[in-house]
C-alpha cells in the first residue's frame, strides 16, 4: 500500500483502523510500512481524500474501487429481511442455460466476501460439460453407500429411507441417464466452492446465494454430493479439489420453472444469553 503525501491530511483514520498496526504517522502524514500489511483495503476505504492506493495493480486493481453513494449501496433492513425470507431451495429448473455474465456475477459476490486475515483462499469450479460424469460418479457412490447401510442392522431407521432412495436413483440412471434426475434435477450449472478454511468458503457461498436470487435464478446446495464426496476421493479429484483445499459446498444453479407466492413459517430460534 502507498500513500500520496500531497493528498494526505493527517487525519489518522487509516492508522486507527489498521488491524495489523502497519501504519504510523511521519511528519503529520500517514506512512504504511508494508511489513505486516495484509492488503485488506481498510485504509483505502476509510481515507476521506483518496490518498491511499495499492502498489500491486496486477492483483489489486484500483479501477475496481467504487465510491460510496447512499442510493446505490444502502438497502432498507425490512427489504433485505424479506428478500432473505423469500428465498427457496429450487429443484425445478427450466432447460435454459445460465449466461456466463450471470455466473461471473455470482462468483464476484464470493470474491468480495470477507476471509480470515484477508487470505482470499476461496476458489470455484464451474461444471457444465462434465455434469453428467459427476452425476454418474456420485450416484454410483451413493448406491454403494446404500448397500452398506442396508447390510448393517445398526443403521438408524431414518437413514434406511435414504438408502432405498439412493438405490432407486441409481437404477433410474442406469435405465435412462437422460430421464428423471433427482440428484441434480437437470440444473444446467454446478458450482463448487472450495477453500483452505471452511468458514471462508461458507461465508462466500451464503452471499453467492443472495446474488443467485437477485439475478432471477434459483439454486440449492447438494447434500447428497457432499456425502458421496466424503467417502470417494475420486469425486474430489474430478471436481479439482486440490491438496490442502476443503470442499465447502456445491450449488446447482438454473432458471426456476416455478414461482413462489409467499414466505414460509419457521420454528422459534434458540437463544442463550450469557
Amino acid at each position: 500500500m502507498i500513500v500520496n503525501t500531497d493528498k494526505c491530511i493527517g487525519c489518522t483514520l487509516c492508522k486507527q483502523d489498521c488491524i495489523v498496526s502497519d501504519i504510523e504517522m511521519v511528519d503529520g502524514k500517514s506512512y504504511i510500512r508494508n511489513k505486516t500489511c495484509i492488503k485488506c483495503g481498510h485504509c483505502i476505504a476509510i481515507c476521506p481524500v483518496k490518498a491511499i492506493s495499492c502498489d500491486d495493480e496486477k492483483e489489486y486493481a484500483m479501477d475496481e474501487v467504487i465510491e460510496y453513494e447512499k442510493e446505490k449501496f444502502d438497502i432498507a433492513p425490512e427489504t433485505l429481511m424479506n428478500f432473505m425470507k423469500f428465498r427457496r431451495s429450487v429443484r425445478l429448473f427450466k432447460e435454459d442455460d445460465v449466461e456466463e455474465e450471470k455466473i461471473q456475477k455470482i462468483i464476484e459476490a464470493g470474491k468480495y466476501t470477507q476471509t480470515a486475515s484477508n487470505i482470499q483462499d476461496v476458489s470455484y469450479v464451474i461444471v457444465k460439460e462434465k455434469l453428467q460424469e459427476v452425476r454418474k460418479m456420485v450416484l454410483e457412490t451413493l448406491n454403494a453407500m446404500a448397500d452398506k447401510m442396508l447390510a448393517d442392522e445398526n443403521t438408524p431407521k431414518q437413514f434406511i429411507t435414504y438408502a432405498y432412495m439412493w438405490k432407486q436413483m441409481y437404477q433410474d440412471f442406469l435405465e435412462n441417464p437422460d430421464g428423471e434426475d433427482k440428484l441434480f434435477f437437470k440444473a444446467p450449472v454446478l458450482l463448487v466452492i472450495k477453500a483452505n478454511r471452511t468458514i471462508n468458503g461458507a461465508l462466500a457461498a451464503s452471499k453467492m446465494e443472495l446474488m443467485v436470487n437477485a439475478l432471477g435464478l434459483g439454486t440449492y446446495f447438494s447434500g447428497f454430493l457432499e456425502r458421496a464426496l466424503s467417502v470417494n476421493p475420486k469425486i474430489a479429484e474430478l471436481l479439482k479439489v486440490e491438496e490442502g483445499e476443503q470442499f465447502v459446498a456445491c450449488m446447482l444453479i438454473g432458471y426456476p420453472r416455478v414461482t413462489y407466492k409467499r414466505t414460509v413459517p419457521r420454528k422459534d430460534v434458540k437463544i442463550t444469553r450469557i
